[in-house]
């Protein structure tokens, strides 16, 4: 099962967050919120698997 562990405001920042994890070793997965609007970013889900989920928010808290 995945977890989200993040909410990005910005694609910029979600491919950020998934280099970062994805260095580390863990799986990510990005699910858009919504529908982005007259060039309005939409916001960007970060998914780990459950399993994997602390060790992922450690990493983002260091960020």
């Amino acid at each position: 099962m995945w977890t989200v562990v993040y909410i990005a405001p910005t694609k910029k920042e979600a491919e950020k967050v998934r280099q970062v994890l994805s260095g580390e070793g863990i799986l990510v997965k990005l699910k858009a919120i919504g529908q982005p609007q007259q060039g309005i970013n939409c916001s960007i889900e970060i998914l780990v698997p459950e399993a994997e989920a602390d060790e992922a928010l450690e990493i983002i808290n260091t960020l």
